[in-house]
Order: C-alpha cells, then structure tokens, then sequence
C-alpha cells in the first residue's frame, strides 16, 4: 500500500519503459537525443523521480510511437499527479487545466492526488457505506458533511472545500465523461444528514443523476445481511489506453492508501462484482430512492 504520488511514479516509469523498449533505443541512446544524463531515465524508469509534463512531452516526442492526443494527455497528467508538490501542473486527460492546485493552502497533497487521479480515469467504481458519494452531492448535504467530519472549520473554509466538492462533479459531464458505477449501502439512505430537508434534496438528486447514461446507480439493501463491502468503502480508478494504471484508493480517518498490486486489483474488482450482484438492480434502486425521499 503505497501513497498517490509513489503509485503514480512507478507506474509512469513502467509504462515510459515500455515505450522506450517498442523503438529499440537503449536508455543512453534516449537520454542523448533528449539532452539529458542517462541516470535521468533511469530514475524516472524505476519511479525514484517525478517528471514534469514538459518531459513526458519531450520523451514521447523521442519515441515517436504515442500519436493518440488521448494517450499523450493521460501521460502528461499521470505525471502531473505522480510528482507530487512543487514540481508543476499539467492538463488531466483532456478535462482541462488542474484547477484543484488553486486550493494548495486548503487541500491536503492526499486530496488532490485523489481529484487528480478521479480527473483523468476513464471509470470509477465505488462502494459507500455511509455517505453519499462526492460526485453525487448536493451542495446542502456537501455541507452537512463536511461540517460533520471536520467540526469546527471556519465557514469560509467549509465553503471552499464545499466548493471542491462541487467541482470535481464536473467530471460527470466531460467530453468524454467518467463512467460512475456505484453501489451505496441503504444505509447510505437513511442516514440523516443535514436534516430532513435537506436529505430528501439529496435523495431526489440522486434519482436524478441515476437517469444520466455515464452513472449507474444501486443500492444494497439491508435485507442482503452481511456482505464484502463492510470491511470499508473503497473506489477502483480504470483509465483510458494503459489498463495496468488501475489502482484501487482506500479512505482512511488521516489519509488515503493506494493498492496497485495486480492482485490487489483482482480481489476488489471480483469483491464489486459481488456487491453489485447483491445489490438492487438500477431501476429498483431509483424507485427504493423515490420512497424514502417522499417520506423523508
């Protein structure tokens, strides 16, 4: 279990070797033509150093072999996020400039290695047992939430952080958009968060998103029992082109923990299989939404 940063690094340098191979130059030959020092590549190859989207630039250039625009941003913003603070910004597959590097001062590292990773997969899927998702917020409940999981803040800074929280959401409607598929525990549902009004906006949002064609929306109801996702929530990031830079985030109290272990990825990703075969197909899941938003 690693951090964001480290993830990212070794798994940009896996694939930056893997297109240095496919030319057949040598890791000295590639560092000449780039004008740098062998031990350059080297340390970006085995992930001991971060790269700056100029390089990837530059690197991709001297292979020749990525012309995909789809391909060339992922790499870019894969190594925006893998290098961690201080070492520049890039573009995030696409979705525009990393607006998230505005709220250095509030965010934690952790935090924006999330939004980062979250703005340039291609999919997500996730697992919530108490909260409703970030992507499918209101701004009522947003509030709520953060109020309750960091009592205290000043209200300016829960408006910025509620304002985060909103723009991330705007990854449902890229072009093209993150493919969601959640599955909430009814708990989720139940939960009075905010209040009464503001739980049934929350509930009625829900069903509203569910209609859109990126999100697919189920919930697990409590009739299921126990089930695998109580051992906590989690989300599995795929991305576009390069399938082996899934990686799974845990969310933890203090921080957030990466698994990118090809064995770790398989026992998730057959864990949500699972849920999701438990959970309410799509439709009941709207219309168990519908009822508890009528009576909350």
């Amino acid at each position: 279990m690693q951090h964001g940063p480290a993830v990212r690094r070794r798994k940009l340098g896996e694939e930056l070797r893997a297109l240095r191979d496919r030319t057949g130059l040598t890791s000295g030959e590639a560092a000449r033509i780039a004008g740098w020092h062998q031990s350059k590549i080297s340390r970006i190859e085995t992930g001991r150093s971060g790269v700056k989207p100029e390089d990837i630039r530059l690197l991709l250039d001297v292979y020749g072999n990525v012309v995909s625009p789809e391909q060339r941003a992922l790499l870019e913003a894969l190594s925006a996020s893998a290098a961690g603070p201080g070492t520049g910004e890039g573009e995030a597959a696409g979705r525009g400039r990393q607006w998230w590097h505005d709220y250095r001062g509030l965010l934690p590292q952790e935090y924006r290695d999330f939004i980062s990773l979250e703005a340039s997969a291609r999919s997500a899927r996730t697992v919530e047992l108490s909260v409703v998702p970030g992507l499918l917020q209101t701004p009522g409940y947003a509030r709520a939430v953060t109020r309750a999981a960091l009592g205290g803040l000043p209200e300016p800074k829960v408006d910025a952080l509620v304002d985060v929280r909103l723009a991330r959401q705007s990854v449902l409607r890229a072009d093209p958009p993150l493919e969601l598929s959640a599955v909430l525990d009814e708990a989720v549902l139940r939960r009075q968060i905010g209040g009464p009004g503001v739980m049934a906006a929350q509930l009625r949002h829900l069903v509203q998103v569910a209609r859109m064609p990126q999100v697919r929306l189920q919930v697990l109801p409590f009739s299921v029992g126990g089930h695998l996702g109580l051992t906590g929530p989690f989300v599995i990031f795929s991305f576009p082109n390069i399938a082996d830079l899934d990686v799974v985030v845990l969310d933890h109290l203090t921080s957030s923990l990466y698994l990118e272990r090809k064995e770790d990825l398989e026992a998730y990703s057959a864990a949500f299989r699972t849920i999701q075969a438990h959970a309410l197909p799509p439709q009941d899941s709207s219309d168990l939404i519908s009822s508890l938003a009528d009576d909350a």
